[in-house]
């Protein structure tokens, strides 16, 4: 990123809007998460399980973020495909103390990631291994080799260890994500 870019980008002049997914299995914190990002006002008091989709916006510097947020349910898995052509960006939700699933949790990423949709682009991917409270929690290093995450070669991504209760590790997430897709609207310049 040249100079001139770099000071309009910091004056907030250049503004980008951006899909991003939000998918993982139910019950893995993912509206929780997007929750947090809204304003305490408009914060609702419980989660309640997303039944197909919802959509939530939200900001973070110089790029409005269209998240959508898909259902994990099973037999609500198939439509998360619907919205891979679209997206700038994914963000993987994992339930870190649900170690019984991370099988199921590494079948839904790897048939993500062989999409056609997303197979050939370099879509940034932020990993949150979500619930990071619990006692049974593993760490994100554990998560990641249990999903194998080093064998994603051709798209950048990054896991965080998070609790969507407290906000804790949710902005380094983004930010991390934030760059990604900058990173990306400078290389199809």
């Amino acid at each position: 990123m040249g100079f001139v870019d770099r000071l309009v980008s910091l004056l907030t002049l250049r503004r980008k809007e951006v899909n991003v997914l939000v998918v993982g299995l139910d019950n893995s914190g993912k509206s929780t998460l997007l929750n947090h990002f809204k304003g305490d006002e408009a914060r609702p008091t419980h989660t309640v399980p997303t039944i197909g989709f919802s959509v939530e916006k939200f900001q973070n510097k110089n790029v409005g973020f269209t998240a959508f947020d898909m259902s994990g349910q099973g037999r609500y898995r198939p439509l998360w495909e619907h919205y891979y052509r679209d997206c700038q960006g994914i963000i993987f939700v994992i339930d870190s103390s649900d170690k019984l699933r991370f099988v199921v949790a590494k079948d839904e990423l790897e048939t993500l990631l062989q999409h056609p949709d997303i197979a050939g682009r370099r879509v940034p991917i932020l990993f949150f291994a979500n619930k990071m409270d619990m006692k049974e929690a593993m760490s994100a290093v554990k998560i990641s080799a249990a999903l194998a995450l080093d064998r994603i070669g051709n798209k950048p991504w990054h896991i965080c260890a998070s609790n969507a209760l407290t906000g804790e590790g949710l902005g380094e997430g983004i930010e991390w994500l934030t760059s990604q897709i900058w990173d990306n609207m400078d290389k199809k310049r």
